[in-house]
């Protein structure tokens, strides 16, 4: 059986929604934490698939969190192999850095559920699945658009929403697996100054979960189904 490497960067971050397709993609999956002694001994080059979850730390911050260079040097041998890899929010940012790109703060937060755009690159990848269909928004950091990748999604906020690399990498900055999961209420206990920052509120960010997440996680669920049929 094929094995996927899911890396948790925090315990509630995980790959929530997309479980579904991979498995039904034939993978078994296996997860880590970075914070677990064995996290550092990994070869990253070694799974069939990775995938690398969010977390509210910044790829910047490498003196708080020495973990990181660490994992972007593996991720770089991983990405040199053209290995399958899927990013999501800090994810998709470390694939970013990893590539050559700069991560910083972005000048507002992006916290919500609001529909990506696509880019011309993006009207021929999975992404369709994704078209006028509101997903979940949390981050502050953003990054330079890495050489060599195609631009396939943006919002009204932040450009770079989502690109890819040939058929086996593709980097998400949004949440299109959350909708379903338990854990995002504790997303807003964690980070509720986060909420008020992007100028929302809880409740209404909690009414809009479950009115919206179901339609979210299903159009996620297809899009990563696509994605994981068409790998090489």
């Amino acid at each position: 059986m094929k094995r996927a490497l899911i890396i948790r960067h925090v315990p509630y971050e995980g790959v929530a929604g997309y479980r579904q397709p991979i498995e039904e993609a034939g993978y078994e999956i296996d997860r880590i934490d970075v914070a677990d002694p064995a996290f550092k001994t990994l070869d990253l080059r070694e799974p069939d698939l990775l995938i690398m979850m969010g977390g509210p730390m910044g790829v910047y911050e490498q003196d708080r969190h020495p973990w990181i260079a660490c994992q972007l040097r593996r991720l770089r041998l991983r990405l040199e192999a053209d290995r399958p890899t899927l990013g999501v929010c800090f994810g998709a940012q470390m694939i970013a850095a990893a590539l050559g790109a700069e991560v910083f703060p972005g000048p507002v937060k992006e916290v919500g559920f609001h529909p990506v755009a696509l880019q011309d690159s993006g009207t021929d990848s999975p992404l369709t699945h994704l078209v006028d269909v509101p997903v979940l928004h949390w981050h502050g950091d953003t990054f330079t658009r890495p050489e060599g990748v195609e631009l396939l999604a943006s919002s009204h906020l932040y450009e770079h929403q989502a690109f890819r690399r040939g058929q086996n990498l593709l980097a998400l900055q949004f949440h299109a697996e959350m909708g379903e999961d338990e854990r995002f209420h504790q997303w807003i206990e964690e980070w509720p100054e986060s909420v008020c920052e992007a100028g929302g509120d809880e409740a209404s960010l909690r009414a809009a979960h479950d009115a919206l997440g179901p339609g979210a996680v299903s159009a996620g669920r297809a899009m990563i189904r696509d994605w994981l049929g068409a790998l090489h």
